[in-house]
């Protein structure tokens, strides 16, 4: 399972085709070629485990000569794999040992069985001593969560990856870990985390086995864009030479940075439309599509009322490109969930922002905290009497 570079993991490309099966939106003679895929991948790394459990699905048809021979060859090569361990433990020495039975994780990853490979990198690990090796085991783990989407063992080997840091590493290895802890964050709605370790790790991307760098441009400007302030996402998406030099490849994705920094709403509206279908059909994107779809245009309705302190609502219907009670309709929904500072006069079809004072709720802070210190010391100062 290990990454050539500049190439996707072929495991992870299997578990998108799989998502992909899933949908309703992916028309029906597009899933029939990835059937075929599936099937044809299934066969040549003889999964017979996942090919079981696509059957059961009814995701694949079951062809039982198909899973006997997968068992026959998977039962083969670990007996090579058993003697090949046996040999290294009588006549070689331990560095020989750590890798036959690495073969062998490896070997159980391949075939995508999870418990065994899980159980196989443990044995591997208590023969490993080098932190850096140590390392690389944690990131098979880490591939396994993302195939499988076991966000519990991606947590865990995030935190343990952590621990072995701390007792040395390299920076390579260090820089790959911010990308699958991004990933991870951006999996599980931490958007702003994700921003930051995916822009820390721009300059220094090597992680190809999870995505390709334009996927991952994809990804940062996503993220960035709902977390970072304007001159922020100035400095470190819009001027950022690396962005600049692949943004283009993704459809879309230029207008939909540029445009928004530009307030040219319109077209922003148009470009966000024409990236709804990326983002609906990532396969760590989709869980949250509603939830983005929300903040983002939380984001571009509050950047374009910071502008005014009231405005119609048919000048901001036209600066969008849509009609006066769809924006009457959107406006609502926000303002009484309290994304929105604003208030709407139906009768003067005007929008009237009331921004919450930072500076004086800054002061109440202070006051409110100054109050709970002075108790504490007059606590404090009786104990002392005492």
């Amino acid at each position: 399972m290990e990454g050539q570079e500049d190439i996707q993991l072929p495991h992870l490309v299997l578990g998108h085709k799989l998502f992909l099966l899933t949908q309703p939106d992916v028309q029906d003679i597009e899933k029939v070629r990835l059937r075929d895929e599936v099937f044809a991948s299934v066969k040549a790394d003889d999964m017979a485990p996942l090919y079981e459990t696509l059957v059961a699905d009814s995701v694949l048809e079951m062809d039982q000569a198909v899973l006997d021979s997968m068992r026959a060859k998977i039962n083969q090569e670990l007996k090579n794999l058993d003697d090949k361990i046996a040999d290294a433990e009588e006549n070689l020495g331990e560095s020989e040992v750590r890798e036959a039975h690495l073969s062998k994780s490896l070997f159980y990853i391949r075939i995508s069985d999870k418990d065994k490979a899980l159980e196989q990198l443990k044995v591997t690990e208590s023969k490993t001593v080098a932190v850096g090796q140590k390392m690389d085991l944690v990131f098979y783990t880490l591939q396994l969560g993302f195939f499988y989407m076991d966000f519990d063992l991606i947590y865990k080997s995030i935190d343990k990856a952590k621990n072995l840091f701390e007792e040395g590493g390299d920076w390579e290895r260090k820089n790959r870990l911010k990308v699958y802890e991004g990933l991870y964050c951006m999996s599980t709605r931490n958007f702003k985390k994700a921003a930051n370790l995916f822009l820390d790790s721009i300059s220094t991307f090597t992680t190809y086995e999870l995505f390709p760098y334009d996927i991952f441009i994809f990804y940062t400007v996503l993220t960035s864009i709902i977390s970072l302030d304007r001159v922020s996402l100035k400095q470190k998406v819009v001027d950022a030479p690396e962005i600049l030099t692949v943004i283009g490849k993704v459809p879309h994705l230029s207008e939909f940075l540029n445009s928004l920094y530009g307030c040219q709403y319109k077209l922003f509206f148009s470009a966000f439309a024409g990236l709804t279908e990326q983002i609906k059909l990532d396969r760590y994107l989709h869980p949250h599509f509603r939830y983005y779809m929300r903040e983002i245009r939380t984001v571009v309705y509050s950047q374009f009322l910071e502008s005014y302190k009231s405005v119609t609502m048919e000048a901001m219907a036209t600066a969008f490109g849509v009609t006066v009670n769809f924006i009457d309709l959107e406006l609502s929904h926000f303002i009484a969930a309290g994304k929105l500072h604003c208030k709407i006069d139906k009768v003067a079809g005007v929008l009237e922002t009331n921004r919450p004072d930072a500076k004086n709720a800054l002061y109440q802070a202070t006051i409110k905290q100054g109050d709970f210190l002075l108790n504490r010391i007059q606590k404090l100062s009786r104990v002392i009497d005492l």
